[in-house]
């Protein structure tokens, strides 16, 4: 104000005056609206709901969870709920989000972050020059026998397809090229020889088309050699039902034949195929997948929950084993990346994922007795009158904090989101998703390697009894009172992605360092017991035992997968934006998009 007197008393006139105060409006005006953009004022006006508990609506959702009629009136549910401690604990971390919204920039920027990304690139190269060294061109590769092994005869691209767009991720160019120029020369997919349809099609398909995107789309022979393989693939979708058996032939002839198909592989094929209609624009690659869904669909289910088999012949789900471990975990996941990779466009995607979690909270989630660790078990019998709950749980579902949370936000930050539309049901999906995620990593730090088991089992107290089931007390991996059971057969190590890939999605959208620090853990162990002392890494036997013993294997899905993983946890939060691309369950990233 002092300023406009000092232009009024210069007596340059009325006009001018009302020009000067016009300017000063227009001046105050822009800089409100530049704040309204600016992420820290914008993220501050949020602060006053980040205490916000919605009680009311979370009674609600848990009055019409108890409420809906369960199809096992027999069973003992072990009604897992979100208590008040989580709720507040996860305003916390939203308080922290809004607080500091760019954060995880200054974190990423940070020494330790941009050294521990090189070493995880190192690492990369390291699995890649020993493979390139003892088996350069094989599916497979076993590094303590120096050799290479393949699916077919002349091959399929197993290991290069599925490692390609790790190298580029990571900034190996050298790699990527030589690799890349390989399949471009010598890679035919017209020859004699069954595959297997799910894996084939997550790994190579996926992998051809993760590379030609993140190539710049422009590799016109990545997308060919993609289109010859989706076309070969394809035949496996001409059944009467539309679900296709387990395995394709590369030289398709006859009609296909499917019996008895697992849930997860033909619920797995939809990101690939989609995707590859969309760049190739030859949309009967969509229908036969689309096709497969609506199947899915219309069959008859548990309150959101399969079975681990359908029945190709009837389109109905088959068999008493419901989990979300082996052979329907990436049911569950693709559920709801579908919806995601067309910008959430097809509602009935978003419905059957809700009602599946729904069904995941009410039937499957429980709490060890000692660690109070919370889990995700199985039930067994399903289609029995005495259906019972199987306190065991594969690493395989350490897929599912990540998937919650991701479904939660929609893949953007919690620093990007106003606390007042996270509903309830996101809420709890969240919280869910961080407690899940915190006995993953136990079932690493509990160990003595600091590696995890295949799969584990958890004390459990019976709700229908109040009795402990007796489990071998050689099995615990934390004694006397631990609640992680490891059994002899169960503890060997493939160096799996599914924990660190929830740990990359849960540091993206949370911006909790923690989430960071446990990747590390798990790399740290890796390169302790896993690397090979002339480069390369190996599965171990037993996770148990110091030092543990190794398997002649090294899985194409550790460098595609966990390597890749590790390296955007400890990368840029947002050089692979979740809000706009979806990563297959192999981990290769693709862009969304809309059909029109």
């Amino acid at each position: 104000m002092h300023l406009f007197r000092r232009l009024i008393g210069r007596g340059r006139g009325r006009k001018q005056a009302v020009l000067v105060v016009f300017l000063i409006v227009a001046i105050l005006l822009l800089g409100r609206l530049t704040a309204r953009h600016e992420p820290v004022s914008e993220a501050g006006s949020w602060l006053k709901d980040a205490d916000r508990i919605p009680k009311d609506e979370y009674n609600v959702l848990l009055l019409a969870r108890a409420d809906r009629k369960s199809p096992w009136p027999n069973y003992a549910e072990p009604k897992w709920r979100a208590t008040s401690e989580q709720q507040r604990s996860l305003n916390q971390v939203i308080k922290a989000a809004l607080s500091q919204p760019n954060k995880k920039a200054k974190f990423n920027n940070a020494p330790l972050w941009a050294q521990r990304r090189l070493q995880v690139k190192a690492a990369t190269k390291s699995a890649w020059d020993a493979y390139a060294r003892d088996a350069f061109g094989s599916d497979e590769y076993h590094p303590l026998s120096h050799r290479g092994e393949n699916m077919t005869k002349a091959g399929v691209g197993y290991f290069i397809a599925d490692v390609l767009d790790t190298l580029l991720l990571t900034g190996l160019t050298d790699e990527y090229k030589r690799g890349r120029d390989h399949l471009a020369s010598t890679l035919t997919f017209d020859q004699p020889g069954a595959v297997s349809l799910f894996e084939t099609t997550i790994r190579v398909l996926g992998g051809l088309l993760s590379a030609y995107h993140w190539s710049g789309e422009t590799d016109t022979k990545l997308l060919q050699l993609a289109d010859e393989l989706g076309g070969r693939l394809a035949w496996a979708f001409g059944t009467e039902t539309g679900i296709p058996p387990e395995t394709a032939q590369l030289r398709p002839s006859g009609k296909p034949q499917a019996y008895l198909s697992s849930t997860a592989e033909i619920a797995t094929l939809q990101l690939e195929f989609r995707y590859l209609a969309k760049v190739t624009g030859k949309q009967q690659y969509r229908k036969s997948v689309d096709r497969i869904m609506d199947v899915i669909f219309k069959a008859p289910k548990y309150d959101g929950l399969v079975p681990i088999y359908m029945d190709a012949t009837s389109g109905k789900f088959s068999g008493g084993e419901i989990r979300l471990g082996s052979r329907g975990d990436s049911y569950y996941e693709y559920l709801l990346k579908q919806w995601l990779q067309t910008r959430q466009s097809e509602p009935e995607l978003l419905a059957e994922y809700e009602a599946a979690m729904e069904g995941v909270k009410k039937y499957l989630v429980a709490l060890s007795p000692n660690q109070k660790l919370t889990y995700v078990g199985e039930i067994q019998q399903a289609t029995s009158d005495t259906p019972y709950f199987n306190p065991k749980m594969d690493h395989l579902v350490c897929f599912l904090p990540g998937s919650l949370a991701l479904g939660a936000t929609k893949g953007r930050a919690l620093s990007d989101i106003p606390p007042a539309q996270l509903s309830a049901r996101n809420r709890e999906d969240l919280i869910l998703a961080r407690e899940l995620a915190e006995t993953c990593m136990h079932m690493y730090l509990d160990t003595k390697t600091g590696l995890s088991p295949e799969l584990v089992y958890f004390r459990h107290i019976d709700p229908a009894t109040g009795k402990e089931a007796e489990f071998g007390k050689g099995d615990q991996l934390v004694q006397p009172s631990g609640d992680i059971l490891a059994r002899g057969n169960d503890r060997h190590n493939l160096l799996r992605p599914e924990t660190v890939e929830s740990l990359f999605v849960l540091w993206s959208i949370t911006g909790e360092e923690k989430w960071r620090e446990y990747g590390w853990s798990i790399f740290s162990a890796i390169e302790k017991w896993a690397k090979l002392p002339a480069g390369g890494y190996t599965s171990l036997n037993d996770i148990t035992i110091v030092p543990p013993i190794r398997e002649d294997k090294m899985e194409t899905f550790f460098v595609s997968e966990t390597l890749k993983y590790l390296y955007l946890l400890f990368s840029d939060s947002d050089s692979v934006p979740l809000s706009q691309y979806v990563f297959n369950t192999e981990a290769h990233p693709l862009p969304q998009f809309s059909w029109e």
